[in-house]
């Protein structure tokens, strides 16, 4: 039951208030306020499309090096981006970077930002797998920046990104090196629900990355799935293949790891090594194939010689 003002609470507003009707105190109509306009260049009777909430999200982290282990000395989160810090048993530390939106779709926009201190050691994973779903239109956006210090090393291990039917994503990662410094970095696509039968063969990707050192491009590469049947079934291309990987490490010693990973290679992946850079490419028919080729190359490649522990749950 609505509980009527009292007459001197209504004497109190301000004439302005008073004199209008049923609208709020200090609104300039009467009654219910007007419907929204038809969007620019929409006719007068047609509906105005509606306008849906989406997420937005930025992270920040920065470190130091104290008394040998890596500390934190900056965490920032806004919106739907959150960083957890889980204890470890060794110098570096550990950011596990949360999207709370439980997933992205069209007109998504979230941001991380991490700086490795000169000397330090850091690994960032995700909680869980990213689940982007269909969109109206829009692309959900991702931007990642990180910044490697001196003699530091940076290990960016997210768990796989799942592209539902209809998704749009527009990734992008930038990595700037010290002259010394190492990084290792894994992205894993999954198209589509195995367990639904859903092959997403309608969803968008557009993943660049950009690797430099001392601010001198040295990696730069584009990956783009746009729909198109030739990008799926292409021999040259997924040829069918319904989960894929680039794995990247860029140090000093990449031709010395090349023949351990050759090792562990299948049939269905590859290896080459050019100057700094190792890279790695990998298919397979499904997630859980995926993820059994490139767990062993992981914990080869990255700094801590192991998965984190989330990629075991």
């Amino acid at each position: 039951m609505a509980i009527q003002p009292e007459p001197a609470a209504v004497a109190s507003l301000p004439p302005e208030g008073r004199d209008r009707g049923r609208g709020w105190p200090g609104s300039r109509t009467e009654g219910p306020p007007p419907p929204t306009p038809p969007l620019k260049g929409e006719g007068s009777n047609a509906a105005a499309l509606p306008r849906h909430q989406r997420a937005r999200g930025v992270g920040r982290l920065g470190t130091r090096v104290l008394d040998g282990r890596t500390r934190l000395t900056t965490l920032f989160q806004e919106g739907c981006a959150k960083i957890r810090l889980p204890h470890t048993h060794d110098q570096s530390l550990q950011a596990v970077l949360i999207n709370t939106a439980g997933g992205l779709t069209g007109g998504d926009d979230v941001a991380w930002e991490i700086d490795a201190a000169p000397g330090a050691r850091v690994v960032l994973t995700t909680q869980a797998c990213e689940r982007v779903y269909r969109s109206l239109g829009d692309d959900a956006t991702v931007r990642s920046t990180i910044t490697v210090g001196a003699g530091a090393h940076l290990d960016w291990l997210p768990q796989e990104t799942i592209l539902f039917e209809g998704a749009r994503l527009d990734r992008g990662l930038e990595v700037d090196l010290a002259p010394d410094a190492s990084f290792f970095a894994i992205e894993a696509i999954l198209l589509g629900r195995e367990a639904m039968g859903e092959a997403a063969r309608n969803a968008h990707l557009r993943d660049n990355w950009r690797i430099r050192r001392g601010g001198r491009l040295i990696h730069a590469e584009a990956t783009r799935l746009s729909a198109d049947p030739l990008e799926r079934d292409g021999l040259g291309l997924l040829d069918g293949a319904n989960a894929f990987a680039t794995l990247l490490y860029v140090g000093a010693d990449a031709e010395l790891k090349l023949d351990r990973v050759r090792d562990l290679l299948t049939d269905a992946t590859g290896a080459s090594v050019v100057g700094e850079r190792l890279v790695v490419r990998a298919m397979a028919p499904s997630g859980l194939a995926l993820r059994r080729i490139i767990t062993p190359l992981i914990a080869h490649l990255s700094g801590a010689g192991t998965l984190p522990r989330l990629w075991h749950l």
